[in-house]
């Protein structure tokens, strides 16, 4: 069963999603195989505690560019309650200011 788009991962089973350190390196390429089909992640887990957390690229890739995003809108929220921000047209004001006015290619 395999994501299409953007989205939470598929639901956590389990039986299939939680294997010891000892099975995985008996079983790696298959996990690895299981890992990109399912779009779920693999708990690793080592003396019965969860150790490690297996992804498929894409799914680290989705994970970290939905933080990036977060982060930004955080920021931008911030900027807004403190001030910080200007209008479209008080930032042209300022780049023309420092940079001069765009001239005419004519």
């Amino acid at each position: 069963m395999n994501r299409s788009g953007p989205g939470p991962v598929s639901a956590f089973q389990v039986a299939e999603d939680i294997v010891p350190i000892g099975e995985l390196k008996a079983h790696l390429s298959e996990k690895i195989r299981d890992l990109r089909g399912s779009g779920r992640p693999l708990v690793i887990t080592q003396n019965g505690k969860v150790a490690a957390v297996l992804l498929a690229p894409e799914e680290f890739d989705r994970l970290t560019n939905q933080a990036r995003f977060v982060a930004a809108v955080q920021e931008g929220l911030e900027q807004l309650e403190t001030g910080r921000i200007v209008s479209h047209a008080e930032l042209g004001r300022r780049l023309d200011a420092r940079f001069g006015a765009p001239t005419d290619p004519k």
